[in-house]
């Protein structure tokens, strides 16, 4: 008399291998297709520079001219003379602060130079463009 063993069933497994796999490919899909923006900034066409460096997030002055030769301080526009306190303000009260301009490329020279000297009057001498 022979016995004939019972097949024993494999219990059911989800491979999830596969899914983790696809996850990745989508996780990496979409870091590199964001687009990261800084959602304060002006609406301004910045000039292109080939041999600008990479800008770094920093706790900045932020000066702005836009096309029509409106002055803006950190996103908020503001009058020439309001523009010269506030930026003795704060050179008062940080001297090593670094400032960065962001001028339309169709804004008047005088406009930019008018916030640079402006900036060095006042001994805020970390003075820089943004470019694109």
């Amino acid at each position: 008399m022979s016995v004939i063993p019972k097949r024993q069933r494999r219990k059911a497994e989800i491979n999830i291998v596969p899914l983790v796999d696809v996850l990745v490919v989508l996780i990496f899909f979409f870091l590199v297709s964001m687009q990261f923006r800084n959602l304060t900034l002006l609406n301004l066409t910045l000039p292109e520079i080939e041999t600008a460096g990479r800008e770094e997030a920093t706790d900045s002055l932020q000066l702005g001219v836009d096309m029509d030769g409106q002055f803006y301080l950190n996103g908020q526009p503001i009058g020439q003379g309001a523009l010269r306190e506030e930026i003795a303000k704060v050179a008062r009260l940080r001297p090593d602060t670094p400032v960065l301009i962001m001028a339309d490329e169709n804004s008047l020279l005088g406009k930019v130079t008018f916030l640079m000297d402006t900036c060095r009057k006042a001994g805020l001498e970390k003075v820089r463009l943004q470019s694109r």
